[in-house]
């Protein structure tokens, strides 16, 4: 009994995988990188950002001092320490708020973290500290 049409066109299409197989093995053998040294291999980038065989002139290239490489976030600028304000609200409780001559922003602070006695409309110097509700002032003094 004769083979039908679509096992003989199996067959070929069988046959031709099995020479491309056979065709890539062959080029993968001779265009292989093993027993290449090291300079082979290697690929520079030129000015431009293109890939290249040939070492960059380093004629004119800049010399780095290393100490002076920062690595990480830039440095934060210190603020002063030492704020100054006016107190625009004070409670019999012992709590108020001062308000910053810089920023005019309003910042809670107790009368246990002050060093002399305060009144509203005071001028008093602080040190702001963060507490978890925001900022607050400590070690306030008045400012004659």
């Amino acid at each position: 009994m004769a083979d039908s049409f679509s096992k003989k066109e199996n067959f070929k299409k069988k046959v031709q995988k099995a020479k491309e197989k056979a065709l890539k093995r062959e080029e993968r053998k001779t265009s292989n990188n093993k027993g290449k040294g090291l300079d082979d291999m290697i690929m520079y980038v030129d000015a431009n950002g293109q890939l290249t065989s040939t070492p960059p002139d380093n004629s004119n290239v800049e010399e780095f001092d290393i100490n002076n490489i920062q690595l990480g976030a830039a440095p934060i600028e210190e603020e002063e320490i030492r704020k100054t304000g006016i107190v625009t609200f004070f409670s019999d409780k012992g709590y108020g708020f001062i308000t910053e001559d810089k920023s005019k922003e309003n910042v809670f602070f107790h009368s246990n973290n002050c060093t002399e006695l305060v009144k509203k409309g005071n001028k008093v110097s602080f040190e702001k500290e963060r507490s978890p509700k925001g900022f607050s002032a400590i070690d306030i003094k008045v400012v004659k």
